[in-house]
């Protein structure tokens, strides 16, 4: 069933924006993963913002960060959109929590989606995010 969402439509204009997405609950991650490359997205994946971090550092063409608040090391989502802004201007930002006081502080500096969201309301988010 994965394997499925590895090939984006074709003709589809998302194919053209490169989505990473921080997640350390591996099957929340393959999960909205595999419904953004089913939309057409580039998908790549961390398990933490350090990981998130070597990617974004390692590779130009990330349009746009999904990253949870909570996460396991020793620094969480909020602290990596800080990071995000600061050492990679263009690459755009969207968070998620499903807790209530991590999505308030969240949503002061950042565009948050509350757990449990659908993959359609961050695909739609993902798309006003980066203009498309």
């Amino acid at each position: 069933m994965i394997a499925s969402f590895d090939v984006p439509p074709q003709g589809d204009p998302a194919s053209r924006h490169t989505i990473l997405i921080v997640e350390d609950e591996v099957l929340v991650r393959l999960d909205i993963a595999g419904y953004l490359r089913s939309r057409g997205f580039a998908v790549l994946e961390a398990g933490d913002a350090h990981e998130a971090m070597q990617l974004l550092s390692a590779d130009p063409n990330i349009d746009l960060v999904f990253s949870d608040v909570s996460m396991p090391g020793s620094l969480n989502g909020i602290e990596l959109a800080r990071w995000i802004r600061s050492k990679k201007s263009g690459v755009r930002v969207l968070l998620t929590s499903g807790t209530a006081n991590n999505i308030q502080i969240a949503s002061r500096e950042n565009v948050v989606v509350e757990k449990p969201y659908h993959p359609s309301d961050v695909e739609v988010n993902i798309r006003r995010l980066i203009g498309k």
